[in-house]
C-alpha cells in the first residue's frame, strides 16, 4: 500500500509518516518499481499502535521504548502519565478560573485586562508583602473580581495580608456573590476556614451579612460565635428576635477578658433596642436591657469569678439601662475587693448622675 493511501485511511498524514520513518518508528521495506515505499500489512498495524500510544500523551521516543524494548513495562509510565495529565489539568483549570475572573471584572480596555492580571498574580505571590499591596490597591488600580478576593481571604494564613484581604471585601460592598461564597466557607470542615469567613463576613457593610453571621452562632467553634456575635450585636437587622442568642456568649468574652471591650459595647447596644412588646404584635415580654442585665449579674454567682471577672462585668453593667443593672451593681459596690467595689460604687454614681 502506497503513502497516499496509508495516510487516507489511517488519517496521518503522510507528513508524518515519514517524519515517522525519519525517527525509526515505521520503515516499510519494500519499494514499488518506480522507488516509491509500500508499506505492509505489519507496517499499517505499527502505525495504529504508534497512534493509540500517542492519544495516551506518551512521546514519540517513549512510544518507540513501548514498541522496541522487550524490557519495558508500561506500569510505571502510565504512573507518569497521569501525573503529568492531572498537572495539565490543574493548570489549565487555573488560566479557566483566570479567565472568568477577568470576564466578570468587565475591564474597559486592554489596560484594565493587564492591571486585573497582575493584581491576581499578586494575589496568588508566595511573598505575604506581595500579596498585601495587591490587596491594598485593588479597589484602586482594577477591578480585581470578588471570587477572587474571597478565594484569597478563606485561604490567607498571614495576619497582615488577611487584614487588608478583609479591608478589600469591605471596599467591594456588599456584593451579593462576595456574601455568598464566604457563607459557603461558613460551612467548610476546616475550622482556619470558618473563622476567616466570619471574619471576613463582619467587616462587609449591609444587611445581606445577617443572615450567615445568624446561622454561624451555632458553630462548633467559640472563635466563630464570639465573630458572628459581636457583628450582629450591633447590627440593626439583628432584629430583637436574635438577642436571646446574641447575650451568652457576649457575656462570656466580658467575663473571660477577650475583646471584653468590643463584647461591652455590644451588649450595650443590644440593650438600647426596644422590646419585642413595645411593637405592635409582639406580646408583652423582658425587654433587652433587663435580659442583658440579668445575664450579666447571673455571671457574678454560681461560679467562680475572681476580682479582675467582677471588675470587668460591672463596667459592663455601667452603660446597661433598668434597675436589674443596679441592683447588680449595688451588691458589687458592697464586693469584699476594693477594687470592684469601687468600680461599682463610680459606676452607680454615674448612672444616678445621667438618671436626673
Amino acid at each position: 500500500m502506497l503513502i497516499g493511501e496509508v495516510a487516507r485511511r489511517s488519517g496521518v498524514s503522510a507528513r508524518m509518516l515519514r517524519h515517522y520513518e525519519s525517527l525509526g518508528l515505521v520503515t516499510p521495506a519494500d519499494r514499488t518499481g518506480g522507488g516509491y515505499r509500500e508499506y505492509s500489512g505489519e507496517d499499517i498495524r505499527r502505525i495504529f499502535h504508534i497512534e493509540s500510544l500517542r492519544s495516551l500523551g506518551l512521546s514519540l521516543r517513549e512510544v518507540g521504548r513501548a514498541l522496541d524494548d522487550p524490557a519495558f513495562t508500561p506500569a510505571g509510565l502510565v504512573d507518569d502519565l497521569v501525573r503529568r495529565t492531572q498537572e495539565r489539568i490543574t493548570a489549565e483549570t487555573a488560566l479557566l478560573t483566570k479567565l472568568r475572573r477577568i470576564g466578570s471584572a468587565e475591564p474597559a480596555g486592554w489596560e484594565e485586562v493587564l492591571q486585573t492580571v497582575a493584581l491576581l498574580h499578586g494575589l496568588g505571590s508566595e511573598s505575604a508583602g506581595t500579596r498585601q499591596r495587591a490587596a491594598l490597591s485593588s479597589p484602586e488600580e482594577a477591578p480585581v473580581p470578588v471570587e477572587a478576593l474571597v478565594e484569597a481571604a478563606l485561604n490567607e494564613s498571614d495576619p497582615h495580608v488577611a487584614g487588608a484581604l478583609r479591608w478589600a471585601l469591605a471596599q467591594s460592598g456588599s456584593s451579593g456573590t462576595g456574601v455568598a461564597l464566604l457563607a459557603e466557607g461558613l460551612g467548610s470542615p476546616v475550622t482556619a476556614v470558618r473563622r476567616r469567613a466570619a471574619r471576613s463576613l463582619a467587616g462587609i457593610p449591609g444587611d445581606a451579612v445577617v443572615a450567615p453571621l445568624r446561622g454561624a452562632l451555632d458553630d462548633s467553634d467559640i472563635v466563630v460565635r464570639r465573630c458572628a456575635a459581636l457583628a450582629l450585636g450591633t447590627r440593626v437587622a439583628a432584629d430583637a428576635e436574635t438577642v436571646p442568642s446574641l447575650v451568652p456568649t457576649l457575656v462570656a468574652m466580658v467575663a473571660d477578658g477577650v475583646n471584653d471591650v468590643d463584647a461591652a459595647d455590644a451588649l450595650r447596644a443590644l440593650a438600647h433596642r426596644p422590646a419585642p412588646g413595645d411593637r405592635p404584635g409582639h406580646d408583652e415580654q423582658a425587654g433587652p436591657a433587663d435580659l442583658v442585665a440579668t445575664a450579666l449579674a447571673g455571671r457574678l454567682t454560681g461560679r467562680d469569678t475572681g476580682p479582675a471577672v467582677r471588675r470587668r462585668l460591672a463596667q459592663a453593667l455601667a452603660e446597661i439601662p433598668g434597675d436589674t443593672a443596679s441592683r447588680a451593681l449595688a451588691d458589687l459596690a458592697e464586693d469584699e475587693d476594693r477594687a470592684v467595689a469601687l468600680t461599682a460604687a463610680y459606676v452607680l454614681t454615674l448612672r444616678e448622675g445621667r438618671q436626673r
